[in-house]
């Protein structure tokens, strides 16, 4: 019952802010309620207590005692929604695909089907002895990507 009035109450919410978007979600035996937003422009102090208040202000504590914590999705935490990616195009990625291969490259391009990702490698000449920059670039459909994470430099 708490589980689906919480849901039908965080629709609302992100019914509200249409640039907000639901990543994670949960609720423990001790209706701990846990939600996990993001949004296409970031996510602000204030985004998290609107859908809070949107949550808490309509269940009767009354009946239901449990507590709310809403949070931004983690910088450091690995993307998870097709959304996530387009709001990170210009950033670096750390990808890891199906076959275990890990990609750094600059997220060039994301649509419905798959990221696209460029990068320079060293690798050795063609004739000769020695190494030359090129350039580097990969389509990764979503369906081959285990993780990916934005790369933060300070």
């Amino acid at each position: 019952m708490l589980k689906e009035q919480v849901l039908q109450l965080l629709g609302q919410a992100l019914d509200k802010n249409k640039s907000l978007f639901l990543i994670d979600f949960s609720i423990t035996g001790s209706n701990q309620i846990r939600v996990v937003i993001d949004g296409d422009n970031g996510v602000t102090v204030n985004d998290c207590i609107a859908v809070s208040r949107e949550i808490e202000h309509n269940i009767d504590r009354d009946e239901i005692d449990f507590s709310l914590d809403v949070a931004s999705a983690g910088v450091s935490e690995p993307l998870s929604e097709i959304r996530q990616y387009s709001k990170n195009i210009g950033r670096n990625l750390k990808v890891i695909t199906s076959e275990r291969e890990v990609i750094e490259g600059k997220l060039e391009a994301a649509d419905q089907e798959a990221i696209t990702l460029k990068w320079k490698a060293r690798e050795p000449k063609p004739i000769g002895k020695g190494k030359v920059t090129v350039n580097k670039e990969a389509v990764l459909p979503y369906s081959t990507i285990v993780e990916a994470k934005v790369m933060i430099k300070f």
